[in-house]
């Protein structure tokens, strides 16, 4: 399995923006489908953006449609979640994860299907 590092949280006002960045350890960053959740205190974690082992394919929960960008470089092993626009329900601690693809365009929203997790960054946004 892949190891993932996330990096790039903070406090941030809204409206603002954050980048977060997920490391992955390995050699074969390139064969992994890569999503983005996120888990707000007292409630489920949720989806918000996943990318292909390509790059070619993405998907994003509709709350941050337009406002998130998921992207990846499989020369740094590492995949991106530019975040803009940011509103106080954005306030999570945010996951990386990974699952393994034999598909070029495989993405997934359901954090069932993923198999490695990073430890999370806390983003918090005050109105």
């Amino acid at each position: 399995q892949v190891q993932l590092v996330e990096s790039g949280g903070g406090l941030v006002q809204a409206g603002g923006s954050l980048r977060l960045s997920c490391a992955a350890s390995g050699r074969t960053f390139s064969s992994y489908a890569m999503g983005w959740f996120r888990q707000a205190p007292g409630k489920e974690r949720e989806f918000v953006a996943a990318i292909s082992r390509s790059g070619s394919r993405t998907r994003y929960a509709d709350s941050v449609k337009g406002r998130f960008t998921i992207s990846r470089d499989n020369a740094k092993n590492t995949v991106y979640l530019q975040m803009n626009s940011l509103k106080p329900e954005d306030t999570a601690d945010y996951y990386c994860a990974a699952t393994l693809s034999r598909n070029y365009y495989y993405t997934s929203s359901s954090s069932y299907d993923y198999n490695s997790w990073g430890q999370g960054t806390q983003v918090t946004v005050s109105s």
